[in-house]
Formats: C-alpha cells, sequence, structure tokens
C-alpha cells in the first residue's frame, strides 16, 4: 500500500492488550506510530517496524486514525483531552481525523470526550473489546463499538486486523454500554462455574469430570471451558487481572445507579471480588473468585487431573 500520513495509525497504550493489538495492525500493512508511558515497551514495536512516538499529541500529528488502549476513565481523558502541561491527542490532532477508543471506560466520559473531538471535527469511535490477552494476540477480539456508522466504515479495516467481530452499537457510548453488558454476563457466568465447582468438591466428585461433563450442554460457557481447568489446576495467573475486572464492575454499578436500576447479582460479585483483592491482592486472575466461596465453605476445589474440553 502506498504510505500516506491518512494511512498512519497512531497508537497509544502497549500494555497486556494494547501491544498485541498494535503487532496485529502492523501485520496488517499499517504505517504504526505508536506512544506508552512506559517508553521500553515501544521497542519491541520499533523492531517490528513502527515509529516511536513522543507523545501522545506528536503520535496525533503523525496519524489520520488514532487507538488509544489504556486502563481507566481518568487515562482515557489524560491521553485525548491532556492535562496541565501535557498536551494531549486533541492538541495534536488535524481535522478529519478519527479516535478509537479500545478501552472500557464510562459511557458518559465517552459521550464528553466524544462532543469535545467533535468541535475540532474529528470523529471519535468507542469501541471496547472482549476476548482476553489470547484474543487480542490472535486478532479474534469481539469489538464493540459507538459512534457514526460513517466513521465506523473508515477505521473498519484498521479494527479487522484486531478483530473477528465487530458491531456497530449505536451511537456514542452505546460501545461502552455494551461492554459493561458483557461484564456483567461474564462475572455471573464465573460466579455460577464457582459455585457449581464448590458444591461438587463438598460432593465428593472429582470437579474435572464434572466439567468434562457439562461443558458442551446448555451449562456450557467460556468460563467453564477456560477458567475451569485452571480452578481445578490451581492455575490464578491472571488472563484477566481481579483489579481490572473491579474497574469494570464499579463502572457498571454507576451506569446503573444513573439509571436508578438494582443489579443484584453484579453487587454480590464486586463485593466477592473485595474478598478475593483483600486476600490475593489485585493482580490474580479473575478465576479466583472461586476462593471467596471456597473461604466461606471450607473447602479447596483441585483434581489430580486436567478436564478434557
Amino acid at each position: 500500500m502506498t504510505t500516506t500520513n491518512r494511512d498512519t495509525v497512531g497508537f497509544v497504550g502497549l500494555g497486556i492488550m494494547g501491544l498485541p493489538m498494535a503487532k496485529n495492525i502492523l501485520k496488517g500493512g499499517y504505517p504504526l506510530v505508536a506512544w506508552n508511558r512506559t517508553p521500553s515497551k515501544i521497542d519491541e514495536l520499533e523492531t517490528a517496524g513502527a515509529q516511536r512516538g513522543e507523545s501522545p499529541s506528536d503520535v496525533a500529528s503523525r496519524a489520520g486514525i488514532v487507538i488509544t488502549c489504556v486502563r481507566a476513565s481518568d487515562d482515557v481523558e489524560q491521553v485525548v483531552l491532556g492535562q496541565p502541561g501535557v498536551p494531549g491527542i486533541i492538541d495534536g490532532i488535524r481535522p478529519g481525523s478519527v479516535v478509537i477508543d479500545m478501552s472500557t471506560i464510562s459511557p458518559a466520559v465517552t459521550r464528553e470526550i466524544a462532543g469535545r473531538l467533535a468541535e475540532r471535527d474529528v470523529a471519535f469511535i468507542d469501541a471496547p473489546i472482549s476476548g482476553g490477552e489470547q484474543g487480542a494476540i490472535s486478532g479474534t477480539l469481539s469489538i464493540m463499538c459507538g459512534g457514526s456508522a460513517e466513521a465506523l466504515d473508515r477505521v473498519r479495516p484498521v479494527l479487522e486486523t484486531m478483530g473477528k467481530r465487530i458491531t456497530h452499537c449505536g451511537d456514542s457510548g452505546a460501545g461502552q454500554t455494551v461492554k459493561l453488558c458483557n461484564q456483567i454476563a461474564v462475572v455471573l457466568n464465573n460466579l455460577a462455574m464457582a459455585e457449581a465447582l464448590v458444591f461438587c468438591q463438598r460432593s465428593g466428585v472429582d470437579p474435572a469430570v464434572m466439567l468434562e461433563a457439562i461443558a458442551f450442554g446448555a451449562a456450557g460457557s467460556w468460563q467453564i471451558s477456560n477458567l475451569g481447568p485452571k480452578v481445578v489446576q490451581r492455575d490464578f495467573s491472571p488472563g484477566f487481572k481481579v483489579g481490572l475486572q473491579q474497574k469494570d464492575l464499579r463502572l457498571a454499578l454507576e451506569a446503573a445507579d444513573d439509571l436508578d436500576l438494582p443489579l443484584a447479582g453484579t453487587s454480590l460479585v464486586h463485593q466477592l471480588f473485595r474478598a478475593v483483592e483483600h486476600r490475593d491482592g489485585s493482580d490474580i486472575g479473575t478465576q479466583a473468585l472461586v476462593r471467596a466461596l471456597e473461604s466461606l465453605a471450607g473447602v479447596e476445589v483441585k483434581s489430580d487431573r486436567t478436564p478434557e474440553l
């Protein structure tokens, strides 16, 4: 492809998800300029052919499409809108460009940022992701998009380098709302798995056998197939960290409060994860939800075999 300023993609935020996503953009043939708060994380991308940006503003000045993938609402506001003494994307971006935020943040903050960028004639797509680190590596993420259909059509080829399913959910903020729906369903499936495992262990049945028996029936879920085997092998390494899950649940509960909507199950899981954080810290994998139930029940879920799923 012919390299022009409009073809270049900017990427801000090279964490567990962002780094492999940026690599996939490079593999897709797009020139890439990247920035990260920890500069050493850009080294690997430079080796693969990316350019190093000096700041979010510098990245924006050199790219027609700019992607952010950072931790929380405050972080997105800082890298997009800037902070005292530190210019943000909005300070360097040209009219007619598109900013894509692939973080999981507040729908209300998303709409505010979209409005600020619109004043500069810059489109904003909220495009949170699901699929975990492995999905980021393999380029098979599910991407939930809010914003104008026209802007999404323009950036869809770039998104297709990172994701397998790209869904236009509605206007600005709709992508973040759908991502919170995703997180609500994820944690309740996690709780269902954890309760089934604890019940099975107390009943004297091998939990690995139980997982094999139910994984492909009506009770089957991503959590059963992917997190269940980790639990019975006592592997709590993070595919997705409890601290990040808690951040997402706080967003969901805050949004529900604005809607005057009770989310009883989500609130329960949020409190159970709080117990996990107190015991094991925030960097443990979300399958550690079972440890809160184990503490309540006085049992430990384990098996001498790995489930064949």
